[in-house]
């Protein structure tokens, strides 16, 4: 309780207004950050909590790796109640469910915002942070945002990071920023509002590279003799998928 209440006094110490500009300046600078890297690697482990029609809070775990190169090639990587595998080099995405033998190949050109923007809108198949990853992030993540908040700091896999808070209609969510030269994200986490519960997504990044330290890769899927499926037909891109029937999430 003594430690809540040093919080509240920490977080009230400053104006509104204030503290509300010094949020949001310091989520931008991690933004430019990241619209700078020509490539970026890093791993993850996620946490997706869903609410079951009896009330019951229970969280999905899984963890993977995102490996980006601007304009137009990624790879990504989760493995949890499936095992799947996601490559894009701008002209084709193409993802195989390691644990089901199937894969599907989707023409697709253009940037990873477009492969972002087509899986999302198109499929309901989302990358690990994925608003994180466009180039233009600091405006589409501050577009419905009515205040936020600078939490001071806090510790990530052993690393002081400057801890963010932010409030839309719909969602509140916060951001923890590695402190220093290279403000990259270390871990988000969205919760939402509308929800019984308050059912929350959070993504933990581990293994940060960019630059030349980012591993060499082809973008390109080796499926060996798995079956070629369409995208309808393939189970597992979403991390609910056969876990539960419709309706029983809120």
């Amino acid at each position: 309780m003594l430690a809540l209440c040093g919080l509240a006094g920490v977080t009230n110490a400053q104006p509104a207004a204030a503290d509300d500009a010094q949020s949001k300046q310091m989520f931008k600078a991690m933004t430019d950050y990241l619209a700078g890297q020509q490539a970026f690697s890093f791993n993850y482990d996620a946490t997706l909590d869903i609410v079951t029609a009896d009330m019951m809070k229970v969280g999905l775990a899984s963890s993977g790796s995102l490996t980006l190169q601007r304009p137009d090639k990624a790879r990504m990587t989760r493995t949890g109640v499936v095992d799947v595998e996601l490559t894009y080099d701008g002209k084709t995405v193409s993802a195989i469910g390691k644990n089901l033998n199937v894969y599907t190949k989707i023409p697709l050109e253009g940037s990873v915002e477009d492969m972002i923007d087509t899986l999302r809108s198109a499929y309901g198949v989302e990358a690990p942070a994925a608003d994180l990853l466009s180039a233009n992030a600091f405006e589409i993540m501050m577009e419905n945002v009515s205040t936020g908040k600078d939490l001071g700091s806090g510790v990530i896999g052993g690393e002081v990071c400057n801890h963010l808070a932010f409030r839309t209609r719909d969602t509140d969510w916060e951001i923890w920023i590695a402190d220093g030269d290279v403000p990259r994200p270390c871990r988000i986490t969205i919760t939402s509002r509308m929800m019984a519960m308050a059912p929350s997504y959070t993504v933990q990044i581990s293994n940060w590279k960019a630059g030349k330290d980012v591993t060499a890769d082809d973008f390109q899927l080796k499926t060996g003799d798995a079956k070629e499926v369409k995208i309808e037909e393939m189970p597992g891109l979403d991390d609910l998928a056969g876990l539960v029937e419709e309706g029983d999430a809120q």
